[in-house]
């Protein structure tokens, strides 16, 4: 493919930390799953699902920057066999300080950590590999808010240690030692319109002065759908994937795409009984993340069974979309789905607020998917959301699609290649007597599909929950909503 491809060891799955499981864990003591029990997670991740990569989520919580030191201690016979640098990894996601502001001092940590992180795992294996030497900066809008990460670990975090104390000839890393890796990579984390689709020209003017063996880039999947629906969203995708192709080849410098998804049809429709079928949909990622509701609400064999394939298949080349097109289509769609949101948002936000939470975390602040404004809607955080609206019977994902002309339709279909097959899957949970659903959206999708099986178990769950809203019988909402949400085998 490209120069050093095949010398680099990228990881292919990405096991992360997000909360949209129903079935909590069987190592969790409680419905909430906090820092120490997430160590466990990270180990259970690498030794039984054999995911090869943890992102180790260091914004919107209280962080544990001694995660390598945990992991090490409490599981030496397994980590001594798999070393971390080389056979696994951990990436840092930290916070973005031009947004989380009361956070961005915990990035400062988070870096600090890095070279200490170094240290323990030199002892402990006796070589020089570093643990971590990549981080994830979410919400990326700039070149600068890359470099900036960049350049302050080089100048500061390893910088400081040809620093000399009080006027004298000993330096600081003469005092305690060498700061060590002496740079990270730095992955941008898109998730809104303009970044996506400025990604190209933001990463390649980050990787342009930098003597780098490849690049990663993530793409969210659910902020973006939130903010522009199912449709919007994947088309954003498609562009991102397809600029990231185009500068590859530009540059020579081999880009590895990450893309964050979860298993609702509106966040991506990733499950391990669906593997095949999703990869074909992105055969230029590189990686996918494996969320909790993939971990955790499906047999543990189909959902070894599921990472391994994603683990084994060979990375293919992202397809071209006539951006111009496509950007014509995301226009439409993204202002019907808002126009039926608007709608929507006060018996979302209602709801919301009895869908359990399932791990600590703190408020994010800043996009629109992280509890926020958007063009004067506030809305819950992505899974939360995606609960709440399969809660009513209403699955966002058919939210303004009866917009689409017929000849919409069919471009749709050349680029968002699983668009009725997802549109299925979401319909499965429908309930078509909520007084909350788009009856034109409904009549939309019956066009396009025909029959199809809708779950009346989850039926008559929703309209439980709907009966509890109408006669405000809050105290029933949880316990529906959990219920619905086991029958889909996703929170959100």
């Amino acid at each position: 493919m490209m120069k050093g491809h095949c010398n680099i060891r990228v990881p292919k799955t990405m096991s992360t930390q997000h909360p949209d499981n129903v079935n909590m864990p069987f190592f969790s003591r409680n419905s909430l799953l906090g820092g120490e029990e997430e160590v466990l997670e990270a180990y259970y991740a690498y030794s039984h699902l054999k995911c090869s990569e943890q992102m180790w989520d260091c914004e919107g919580k209280e962080v544990d920057n001694f995660v390598i030191k945990k992991l090490l201690s409490r599981y030496k016979s397994y980590f001594s066999e798999k070393q971390i640098g080389k056979d696994l990894f951990l990436t840092l996601r930290l916070p973005n300080p031009e947004v989380e502001r009361a956070e961005a001092k915990i990035l400062l940590e988070t870096l600090e950590s890095i070279p200490r992180s170094f240290d323990l795992a030199k002892l402990f294996y006796g070589n020089e590999t570093a643990p971590i030497f990549e981080v994830i900066l979410p919400m990326t809008t700039s070149y600068a808010s890359v470099d900036n990460i960049y350049q302050y670990y080089c100048d500061y975090v390893i910088g400081k240690q040809h620093g000399r104390l009080g006027g004298r000839d000993i330096t600081i890393s003469d005092w305690i030692g060498e700061f060590k890796p002496e740079k990270i990579n730095v992955i941008p984390l898109f998730e809104d319109r303009d970044g996506m689709l400025n990604s190209g020209d933001i990463v390649g003017r980050y990787i342009e002065d930098k003597n780098l063996d490849y690049q990663r880039v993530f793409l969210a999947r659910s902020d973006p759908a939130i903010n522009y629906g199912n449709v919007g969203a994947v088309i954003l995708n498609k562009i991102a994937l397809m600029n990231m192709r185009e500068l590859s080849d530009k540059s020579g410098i081999p880009i590895y795409p990450i893309l964050g998804v979860g298993s609702a049809p509106f966040r991506g429709n990733l499950r391990p009984d669906n593997v095949e079928s999703f990869v074909r949909e992105y055969p230029g990622v590189h990686t996918f993340t494996i969320q909790s509701a993939f971990k955790y609400d499906f047999p543990v064999d189909i959902v070894c069974d599921g990472i391994k394939k994603l683990e084994e298949r060979d990375t293919g080349v992202s397809q071209t979309v006539d951006s111009e097109k496509c950007l014509e289509l995301f226009e439409k769609c993204s202002s019907a789905y808002h126009s039926r949101l608007t709608e929507l948002a006060p018996v979302i936000n209602r709801v919301a607020g009895y869908v359990p939470k399932r791990r600590l975390r703190k408020l994010h602040i800043g996009l629109f998917g992280y509890s926020r404004n958007h063009e004067g809607l506030n809305l819950p955080r992505a899974i939360t959301f995606t609960a709440a609206c399969y809660s009513i019977g209403v699955p966002p994902e058919i939210l303004g699609i009866s917009a689409l002309s017929e000849k919409d339709f069919e471009y749709l279909t050349e680029v968002y290649l699983n668009f009725e097959n997802d549109l299925r899957d979401a319909l499965m949970f429908v309930n078509p007597k909520s007084p909350y659903l788009p009856e034109e959206d409904l009549h939309f999708a019956k066009e396009i599909l025909g029959d199809f099986d809708a779950d009346e178990s989850h039926m008559g769950i929703t309209s439980g929950i709907i009966g509890s809203l109408a006669e405000n019988r809050m105290e029933d909402l949880e316990s529906g909503i959990l219920r619905a949400a086991e029958k889909r085998k996703f929170l959100g």
